[in-house]
Protein backbone atom coordinates (compact mmCIF):
# COMPACT_ATOMS: atom_id res chain seq x y z
CA UNK A 1 0.00 0.00 0.00
CA UNK A 2 1.68 3.87 -1.09
CA UNK A 3 0.88 5.99 1.82
CA UNK A 4 2.62 8.90 0.61
CA UNK A 5 4.43 10.19 -2.48
CA UNK A 6 7.28 12.46 -2.80
CA UNK A 7 8.40 15.28 -5.19
CA UNK A 8 12.76 15.28 -5.82
CA UNK A 9 12.43 18.50 -8.31
CA UNK A 10 16.15 19.20 -8.69
CA UNK A 11 16.46 15.51 -9.35
CA UNK A 12 13.74 15.10 -11.58
CA UNK A 13 11.58 12.37 -10.27
CA UNK A 14 9.01 11.43 -7.79
CA UNK A 15 9.42 8.19 -5.45
CA UNK A 16 6.51 6.06 -3.67
CA UNK A 17 7.04 5.38 0.53
CA UNK A 18 4.94 2.21 1.27
CA UNK A 19 4.46 0.69 5.04
CA UNK A 20 7.00 1.46 7.61
CA UNK A 21 9.47 2.73 5.24
CA UNK A 22 11.62 5.63 6.42
CA UNK A 23 14.26 8.28 4.60
CA UNK A 24 17.36 9.85 5.38
CA UNK A 25 17.86 13.81 6.06
CA UNK A 26 19.32 14.94 2.68
CA UNK A 27 22.61 16.74 2.22
CA UNK A 28 23.06 20.49 3.11
CA UNK A 29 24.02 22.87 0.24
CA UNK A 30 27.10 23.69 1.77
CA UNK A 31 29.31 20.33 3.28
CA UNK A 32 30.60 20.88 7.15
CA UNK A 33 33.89 20.43 6.00
CA UNK A 34 34.10 23.73 4.20
CA UNK A 35 34.08 25.53 7.19
CA UNK A 36 37.26 23.56 8.97
CA UNK A 37 40.60 24.96 8.51
CA UNK A 38 44.10 24.95 10.87
CA UNK A 39 45.30 27.89 12.87
CA UNK A 40 48.55 28.84 12.58
CA UNK A 41 50.02 26.98 15.87
CA UNK A 42 48.23 23.45 13.76
CA UNK A 43 45.01 23.83 15.81
CA UNK A 44 41.80 22.52 14.04
CA UNK A 45 39.20 25.43 13.68
CA UNK A 46 35.41 25.23 13.08
CA UNK A 47 34.15 22.37 14.70
CA UNK A 48 32.22 23.65 16.78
Amino acid sequence: MIRELRLCAGAGFVYALCGNVMTMPGLPDKPAFMSLDLDDDGNIVGLS
